[in-house]
Parts: C-alpha cells; sequence; structure tokens
C-alpha cells in the first residue's frame, strides 16, 4: 500500500506575511562498514505503512511581533516527536493546547486516559518576536506512516 497524501504535509498556517515551503524525508538505516548502521534521509517519493518520515517546515518572512504557526497532520501519520520539543501539540482537533504528556483524551468505552504521539492530531509553535525579525526558520517533527 502506498500513501500518496502524506507527501503533501498539513498546511502550516500563520500570520500574513509569512511563507513556508515544506519537505518530507524517509528516515532508513542500513548496514554500514565495521558493523555500525548508518542513517539515510531520502526524499519522500511514495510513503509506506511503517516508514519513518521527518517533516521540514522552512518559514521565511519578516513580522514585526511574534506569530503562531498551527500545522494539521496528516490522518495518514502519527505523529513521533519533535526535533527539539518547542511545539506544543492538539488531541482534539486544534481546540485545546499543550504537552503530550498533560493532555487527556476518552478511549472507546468513555474513560480519560493520558493521551499518546498516535493521538495528536495539529502540531503548534509559537515564534517570539527576536525569532520572527530575523526572518527566517525552521520546525521540524517525525511520524509514522500508518
Amino acid at each position: 500500500m502506498v500513501v500518496a497524501g502524506a507527501l503533501a504535509p498539513g498546511a502550516a498556517h500563520a500570520a500574513g506575511g509569512v511563507q513556508f515551503a515544506s519537505d518530507v524525508f524517509v528516515e532508513r538505516f542500513q548496514p554500514a562498514p565495521g558493523g555500525r548502521t548508518a542513517r539515510i534521509l531520502e526524499r519522500a517519493d511514495q510513503l509506506r505503512p511503517g516508514d519513518r518520515v521527518i517533516f521540514v517546515v522552512n518559514w521565511s518572512g519578516r513580522k514585526d511581533g511574534g506569530f503562531t504557526v498551527t500545522n494539521p497532520l496528516p490522518r495518514t501519520i502519527a505523529f513521533a516527536g519533535g526535533a527539539d520539543g518547542a511545539q506544543e501539540v492538539s488531541v482534539d482537533g486544534g481546540r485545546t493546547w499543550g504537552a503530550l504528556e498533560a493532555l487527556t483524551v476518552r478511549d472507546a468505552y468513555g474513560r480519560q486516559r493520558q493521551a499518546h504521539a498516535e493521538d495528536v492530531t495539529h502540531l503548534r509553535w509559537r515564534i517570539p518576536t527576536q525569532l520572527a525579525l530575523a526572518g527566517t526558520g525552521q520546525m521540524t517533527w517525525r511520524g509514522v506512516v500508518r
């Protein structure tokens, strides 16, 4: 099964005047000399269930004051972590936000449980004024194809 919809990551949204460019890479591991393992990043042309992917969202555009970037996750991708933990997550379609370990969801029986990475529906980054005035930045996060 090939997953094509995940190749176009959810559109990042922020206040006007900021532009985005996204890339998706597949992370593969293969044997290397000396019994080591080499990590290979390949531009994603096709994705298959179980593939580990890295999403890179570059932004550009000077912004007077900070801004917030919101990125919905494709349904075919389970969140597997951010590069630096600077993102907030939502597990309810973007209604509430926080650190993953602070959020809860209801299970199939209506009981609340701690949210897990696969429950994440949206990511959000708050870009502070100092960085917004610099005019460029990058957000990176990992996922696994469902």
